[in-house]
């Protein structure tokens, strides 16, 4: 017989309890266990009055951006919905049946007052990343590095020349953000190349074509990540241009070590991360075994020997050609400040019978060898070792964590304008990764970089000073 359904109340009082709605494999409640934001408050309390209407809790809007970045959710209107309809959001957030939920401008109210001011996503990060390495997820003995390109929320076709600078009458939060960063070198100060073309709207955005289509605005977002379990363990937001992904790079290293005393024993990179000074930086002053491919150009594709044909002798500081004769230098800095001239004998090169596979156009032939050659060297050899090839197929856990971040979350394009917004969205990454832990999977949250929009102030990028800048 076909049932019918009862619309009537057939009870005056109904016993309803979240705690036992949300499943116990629920990701909200697996991430529950291991998020502490008891110190949020603490934190947080000098940047509050003592009188007045009682703000919103703001562990509620940290549990609230933890829900958006890890169910994709990047609208925080949209955002503010989910959560007063979802059970499991409300239970995450601690809010009942009842509780209000917060109007979606106060977190863009909060995030350019109090939480800049306190530097409190950075606080949250620090606590996380402590509590994965107290859990053993983070070696620390291998980092691998690299940046991605975000484009900007600025559009192409109302770009302005470079050379024109930017009109008179442009205002706003942008324009001021991007003019307090001209001089650091992670944005204004990395090159002194004037770009092609620059947005009025969003200025620190670069305009490139590195993807080899059409150029656009962009941001770089640069990753440190711990190849073990492939914990990221540091993010920079930095103009997209090399030279600041490369300082990035270093300052990341540098911050590691310094808040949490992670020394890495390689580093793993692509050529982006290979000149002759970076490398030098990585093994004289940091010990570290530069597993990167070197940023060498000295190949020759015309037919003239290449400086790989010449041998350097170590003892005698001097270089053999082909025909074995001696190339020597006076030691005389030359270039870049960073390179030595060895120069062969006009006599030799002229009674040579390789002179037209050697100096065809030239008395002489000189050899240029950089000061930090050694390291480059070093860096050789690793690459043509097996511990070279398998770095190589490590440094692709960094692009899976970059491919997750574009088209899980989402985030392949910013959603707001200026430096800063940049440094939100670097920052944006999922909160949850599988590891094994006593022969089962269990899902922690071991990355609140995976999950905040971390707040890092002008202050902290313009200066070259280590500090966490994580997610």
């Amino acid at each position: 017989m076909m049932g019918h359904r009862q619309v009537e109340q057939v009870a005056l009082f109904y016993e309803f309890s979240l705690e036992r709605h949300v499943p116990t494999d629920h990701l909200l409640r697996l991430i529950d266990r291991f998020v502490d934001l008891e110190q949020v408050r603490r934190d947080l309390a000098p940047f509050y009055s003592s009188i007045g209407r009682p703000s919103i809790d703001p562990e509620l809007m940290i549990r609230m951006l933890l829900i958006g970045y890890c169910f994709g959710i990047r609208s925080e209107r949209r955002l503010c919905d989910e959560v007063h309809l979802n059970l499991a959001y409300r239970w995450f957030c601690r809010l009942g049946l009842d509780g209000a939920v917060p109007d979606h401008s106060t977190f863009s109210k909060n995030r350019h007052g109090r939480f800049r001011q306190s530097d409190l996503f950075r606080r949250v990060f620090e606590s996380v990343l402590s509590r994965c390495i107290e859990e053993r997820l983070v070696g620390g003995e291998g980092f691998a590095v690299d940046a991605s390109l975000i484009k900007a929320d600025a559009n192409r076709q109302k770009g302005i020349e470079g050379d024109k600078g930017l009109p008179p009458e442009a205002a706003g939060r942008a324009i001021d953000e991007y003019l307090a960063v001209l001089d650091d070198a992670a944005f204004g100060a990395a090159t002194e190349v004037t770009p092609k073309f620059v947005s009025p709207s969003d200025p620190a955005a670069r305009w490139t074509g590195a993807h080899g289509g059409q150029a656009f605005f962009a941001y770089s977002t640069n990753y440190l990540v711990d190849i073990e379990n492939a914990i990221i363990v540091d993010v920079e937001a930095t103009t997209a241009i090399r030279q600041a992904e490369v300082l990035a790079a270093k300052r990341m290293i540098e911050r590691s070590l310094e808040r949490f005393d992670l020394y890495p024993s390689r580093l793993l990179g692509d050529s982006g991360y290979g000149s002759a000074e970076m490398l030098a930086w990585l093994v004289y002053e940091h010990g570290i075994e530069p597993h990167v491919t070197v940023f060498d150009k000295s190949a020759r594709t015309d037919g003239i020997f290449s400086r790989d044909d010449f041998t350097y002798d170590h003892a005698g500081d001097i270089y053999r050609c082909p025909s074995g004769k001696v190339l020597t230098t006076t030691g005389t800095l030359v270039n870049d400040g960073a390179t030595m001239l060895y120069l062969a004998s006009k006599r030799d090169c002229d009674r040579c019978a390789l002179k037209a596979r050697c100096c065809p156009k030239q008395a002489s032939r000189r050899v240029p060898r950089s000061i930090y050659e050694g390291a480059r060297d070093m860096a050789r050899q690793i690459a043509r070792s097996w511990e070279g090839g398998t770095s190589r197929r490590l440094r692709k856990k960094i692009e899976m964590l970059f491919a997750h971040l574009k088209r899980i979350l989402k985030l392949d394009r910013l959603r707001g304008r200026s430096m800063l917004n940049s440094c939100y969205a670097s920052m944006q990454v999922p909160s949850c990764r599988i590891v094994r832990a006593r022969d089962r999977l269990v899902q922690l949250c071991v990355c609140a970089e995976r999950a905040l929009s971390i707040h890092i102030d002008v202050a902290d990028i313009r200066s070259s000073t280590p500090t966490t800048t994580g997610c």
